[in-house]
Parts: C-alpha cells; structure tokens; sequence
C-alpha cells in the first residue's frame, strides 16, 4: 500500500476540491481503502499544509477550508486551459483585476504541459488580450467570490443594495447564479421578504454577508440564469409595459398569451401575475386577447399603452355590434330577410 502513497494522496485531494463535503466512509470507498487509512492520509495533507476541517453531524466528514496560504491545487487538462483561457476573456467588468490576472496566467503558463500550452498558445493568436475600453461600472471581485460561493453552496446571504434612484435598504436573498452582461455582473437571486425572483446589480451592492443559512434550490421563473437576465433586461429597456393579477393558473396563462415562462408567476392555483413588455403597444394588446383580466386595481403599467388597449377594443366591439346586427336581420329560417334570402 505505501508505494501506492502518493498516487492516492493526489487522489484523495482532487475529491476534496471537487465537493463541499465528504463522510469519510464516501472517501474510503472511492479509494478503495479503509477509514483508519483515510484518517491518516488526511493528517498527511494537513502536514503539508492543506487546511481539511473535520465536520460534525452522524456520519462527520472532511472538507477543504480556507487557510492561511494559498496550497496548490490539481487541475486537469480541460480545467487548466479553461482557466488560461478565462484569464484572458473575463476580465472586464470587474475592479482592479487586469493586472492580476496577467501575472496569475504567466504563473499557469509556465507549468503548463507542452500540449495544453499549445492549444493556449493558439488561443492568444486568435484572440489577443481584449482592450479595457470600458469605464462603466466594475464589481468588486471579494464581492464576486462571495457571492459566487453562496450560489455553490445554496447559502442566503444579507446585503445592502442602493437602487437606480439612489434609495438603499438592506436585502436577504437566496443566491442563484451570477451572469455577466457587459459591462456589468448580475446576480440572480430570490428576496425572501419580497417574496419573489430579483435581479441585482452586483456594482451597487455593499457588504454583502453570509448567514450560514442553506437551502433547498428553488426552481427559476426562466429556462436558465442568462435567459432571465435577458427576459428582465429587455422588459427594463421596453417603451411599454403591462402587469396585471389574471384568475387563471400559470401554464393557462403561458398558453393563451403566448408568454415567456418568467413572464407569468403563480399566485396559488387559479391565479396568475402577468407581466409583459415590449417595444410595439400591438404586441401587447394581442397578447391580452386570450384571457380575463383580474380587479382594476392589479393593472399597472405604461399609461401610453391605454390608446392602443382602447383601440382594439374599439375595433373588437364594432366587430361584435356587426355581427349582433346581421343576426338580428336573419329570419326564423335562417334566410337573409334584407334580400338575397327571400329571392
């Protein structure tokens, strides 16, 4: 078994780095050894100045902690060329890291192995250095990394978070994901007092802090993070918009007016929220054709779109008046009394 020492040590560290947490009877059946054998190579590691911290609970475990000093990690083929790729494209947008990460991918490529370094090599030639044209707003990378552990981990976090028109409050949010929309990152996260999805602009948020807290992930209004922060960035950038409470269920609602999934929210079994935008006031009366809407006092949305709404209306209930009116002119046989019928 000891000649096997080293192979299994590099083992044992890549499943640390790749979960949270693992019992130590997980560990010992992956590798195959016994959990008198796991405990010691975990001492090992931490010889070597790897911070594993013993869990508590039933079954205990291991996990991989922050520590001190930065040890070494294990990266394979794919993950090392990802990152030296990243290094060079991810840049932007965020606060005073270009010259980091230069020095961090000089440091990558020079124990890259020759044929990973080749495909970063080819890379660079195809796509230099971007230019760091933008002077619009940056995140704070800390900001980053804490958020993007609390969307790993499932884990709400408190922030404080200033609005588009200067007002502040403190928010506690079940992190989902972090997209970037250049320039800017957003974060993707459900508020729990507000009780609904939201989406924040991670350069107007201000100490963030984790509460320890986790939970069980909550199904996104969207097929992904990056169609949400499309849908809720279009909606911001449309001239028109509509919201109203519809007494219909959800996948009702979808169906009859053609809407995106994070357009239309469940308020319990019959009844829906609606909200629509869109660049064409056309767009959006059509899309209200199909259902009823609920009380007056739901309805909001751009008061420019009304003369539209009035309009089909209009149209609409002329259709109607023609239609009442021919049948009034029908006789009992069904024959058109006005003329042709009676010839």
């Amino acid at each position: 078994m000891s000649q096997d020492l080293p192979g299994r040590m590099l083992r044992l560290l890549s499943l640390l780095q790749t979960r949270r947490t693992w019992t130590g009877e997980e560990l010992a059946e992956r590798l195959d050894v016994t959990l008198h054998t796991i405990r010691r190579d975990i001492d090992r590691l931490r010889d070597l100045g790897y911070p594993v911290e013993g869990t508590t609970g039933t079954a205990g475990g291991y996990r991989l902690a922050a520590g001190a000093d930065l040890p070494p990690l294990l990266l394979d083929d794919e993950e090392a060329v990802a990152i030296a790729v990243a290094l060079r494209t991810a840049t932007r947008g965020v606060a005073g890291i270009e010259e980091t990460a230069v020095r961090a991918l000089a440091k990558l490529e020079q124990v890259l192995p020759v044929r990973l370094r080749h495909q970063v090599a080819a890379f660079q030639v195809a796509a230099p250095l971007p230019v760091p044209w933008s002077t619009g707003p940056t995140a704070d990378p800390s900001t980053l990394a804490l958020l993007a552990a609390a969307c790993r981990d499932h884990e709400t976090v408190t922030f404080t978070y200033r609005r588009g028109n200067g007002e502040t409050g403190r928010c506690r949010v079940e992190p989902h994901a972090l997209v970037a929309a250049d320039p800017l990152w957003y974060l993707v996260a459900y508020e729990i007092e507000r009780v609904e999805w939201r989406l924040f602009r991670v350069d107007r948020l201000t100490d963030p802090a984790p509460t320890g807290h986790r939970v069980t992930p909550r199904a996104l209004p969207a097929p992904d993070a990056a169609a949400y922060v499309a849908g809720r960035l279009a909606a911001a950038l449309a001239r028109y918009t509509f919201h109203a409470t519809v007494p219909a269920d959800a996948a009702t609602v979808r169906a009859r007016t053609y809407s995106l999934p994070g357009r239309v929210r469940p308020v319990d079994e019959t009844t829906s929220t609606l909200d629509l935008a869109a660049d064409n006031p056309q767009h959006i009366a059509e899309q209200l054709l199909g259902i009823d809407l609920g009380p007056e006092d739901t309805i909001h949305g751009t008061p420019e779109l009304a003369p539209y709404l009035e309009q089909l209306g209009s149209r609409l209930l002329r259709a109607a008046r023609a239609l009442s009116q021919q049948d009034e002119n029908r006789g009992d046989d069904g024959f058109d009394t006005n003329g042709a019928g009676n010839q």
